[in-house]
């Protein structure tokens, strides 16, 4: 019988540190979002730098600085702002799923609270 007044407590132990993962993995998720966001604004005035030059233009490959086409450029630069927004997108689902899971588990917790504070 000392096993089942122990479960209760087990329930809720084990609700709260998933409640506090999923907050974590919010702010983990965060975090890469915002980076990807300035990430996307860095290639958005990149684009905007190599558009608007009419001289040679560098990338930088591996950690060396090499010469290319403009044309080539503005392609690298398209490349990477295209997957930075389909990872943002990703992130984005991710973190409205993160943001329900979490209500969820909240709700719970207050649930189980005020049981255990009727009881």
């Amino acid at each position: 019988m000392a096993q089942q007044t122990n479960q209760p407590g087990n329930e809720a132990e084990k609700t709260v540190r998933d409640y506090q993962m999923v907050q974590e993995q919010l702010r983990a998720a965060s975090l890469q979002l915002d980076q990807l966001q300035v990430q996307k604004a860095e290639l958005s005035r990149a684009k905007d730098e190599v558009t608007g030059s009419s001289g040679k233009v560098y990338i930088t490959v591996g950690g060396v600085i090499v010469e290319t086409s403009k044309e080539k450029a503005l392609a690298d630069i398209k490349d990477k702002s295209e997957l930075a927004e389909v990872r943002i997108t990703s992130l984005g689902k991710q973190l409205n799923d993160l943001k329900a899971k979490e209500k969820q588990l909240g709700e719970k917790i207050t649930q189980m609270y005020k049981q255990s504070q009727g009881a």
